[in-house]
């Protein structure tokens, strides 16, 4: 104990003299021993060392600290490198320590941790290897072979790093062993590093990964900082359950269902959005039911009502193919959610007015009616500019109730389609029934 005590009264006074071999000298220490050191140095000393270790060694040392000192050190480092020492944290200790984090730093954790479904930051791996751009080879090789000894070294390329984080290059171990010991590693680097991006949806990535042959790649921000690597295998693993997961939710389906899985799981999975449906099915019989009266003088109606109700579920589906997509990329900013539901407004009314020329001609020479065509191919238009407000509003008014936009979308959809389409259309026919008979 007592020589523990020596040490850190050495590495304290050796922080303002000279960082990096303090640095070195606590990173050549048992983690136990690491930790014990750093205990009784101040937060400050702490938090200048923190920023120079391997963000998983960084870790296991702030978790032997009580929590408020912990979100002391935290808070002083940059957003980015904190963010990572608290994912890199045991669960129980990061429960901790966040109630005593807050304002920007929280904020920020959240931004970069709370990564969508689908994206590559979902999936990735915070075990990963960095090295500062002006660190010389010989220390490094003597790092890695302290990693190795203690069986912490990670499978995947070593990466440099400027003291902000952002990324620089990664290493060829060849270079690194016929490096002379004082070489900068910014002497010999890859420089150019190709990067995954955090939100990058994983189909995507893994097209990619797939061309270059790549066994790994590193995940970065929008400022080139590293946040993690991930590997070709872990993003082929699963692809297909998170498509098909999307899609079984999308139609009132649970996204963890499987193929055989037990009916009574299936069961409480289906039944619930099945009956949602039913009850918005209803809702729409009862728009044709309002219109019993017209439907009965103006038989030719009821043939064009699944025209209607097929287009405008259509055009509804791909505003909200459009708006998921954004969603789940992070592409949509708070600012700009009004200015996408009037564009995704307007290019409905566009096509509805494309399609409705084409289906208002189609029904005057079937039925010989001008007025008929007029009728439906003003309800076309309509029907589509109601679908693209439905299909962009709906998910981001469902994100925004704190509901999953994939949960069941499509259902909802459907209903504000066939309502909307269904007293769109019959109501026209009410206006110019006189034209009609």
């Amino acid at each position: 104990m007592q020589d523990i005590q020596q040490v850190m009264v050495f590495v304290e006074r050796l922080v303002a003299q000279d960082i990096g071999k303090a640095v070195k000298i606590l990173e050549e220490t048992p983690r136990k021993d690491a930790a014990a050191i750093l205990a009784n140095m101040s937060p400050e000393s702490v938090a200048q060392i923190i920023r120079r270790l391997q963000t998983s060694f960084s870790a296991t040392l702030l978790e032997e600290r009580n929590v408020e000192s912990a979100a002391s050190i935290l808070t002083s480092l940059p957003p980015n490198q904190a963010a990572s020492i608290v994912m890199h944290l045991s669960t129980q200790s990061r429960d901790r320590l966040l109630p005593h984090i807050s304002g920007t730093l929280l904020e920020k954790i959240r931004d970069l941790y709370t990564y969508p479904e689908g994206s590559v930051g979902r999936y990735m791996s915070t075990d990963y290897l960095t090295f500062l751009k002006h660190e010389e080879a010989g220390d490094v090789i003597e790092k890695i072979r302290a990693l190795a000894s203690k069986k912490t070294f990670p499978a995947s390329y070593a990466y440099v790093v400027d003291d902000d984080g952002i990324l620089q290059g990664v290493l060829n171990m060849r270079d690194l062993m016929l490096a002379r010991p004082e070489q900068p590693l910014s002497s010999f680097m890859i420089a150019n590093v190709y990067t995954l991006h955090c939100f990058l949806d994983r189909s995507e990535a893994t097209r990619e990964m797939a061309k270059r042959k790549y066994f790994a790649a590193p995940i970065v921000d929008n400022e080139n900082r590293i946040l993690g690597v991930i590997k070709a295998e872990n993003l082929l693993t699963g692809l297909k359950e998170d498509v098909t997961a999307d899609l079984l939710k999308m139609v009132g389906a649970g996204g963890d269902e499987k193929t055989f899985s037990p009916i009574s799981f299936a069961l409480k999975k289906r039944l619930l959005w099945l009956n949602v449906n039913l009850v918005t099915a209803f809702l729409a019989a009862a728009v044709v039911a309002m219109f019993e009266g017209i439907i009965a003088k103006i038989t030719i109606l009821a043939i064009f009502l699944p025209v209607i109700a097929g287009q405008g579920g259509n055009a509804g589906a791909q505003s909200l193919a459009v708006v998921m997509r954004g969603l789940v990329m992070r592409e949509i900013p708070a600012k700009r959610v009004r200015e996408l539901i009037w564009k995704e407004t307007r290019l409905g009314a566009i096509n509805g007015v494309a399609i409705g020329i084409v289906t208002a001609l189609i029904a005057w020479l079937w039925h010989g009616n001008p007025w008929l065509g007029l009728v439906i191919g003003l309800g076309m238009i309509l029907n589509l500019a109601i679908a693209g407000l439905a299909g962009s509003s709906i998910p981001i008014l469902m994100k925004k109730m704190g509901i999953d936009p994939a949960q069941s979308s499509s259902i909802i959809l459907t209903t504000v389609t066939d309502v909307m389409g269904f007293l769109a259309f019959l109501g026209l026919a009410v206006i110019f029934q006189d034209y009609l008979i």
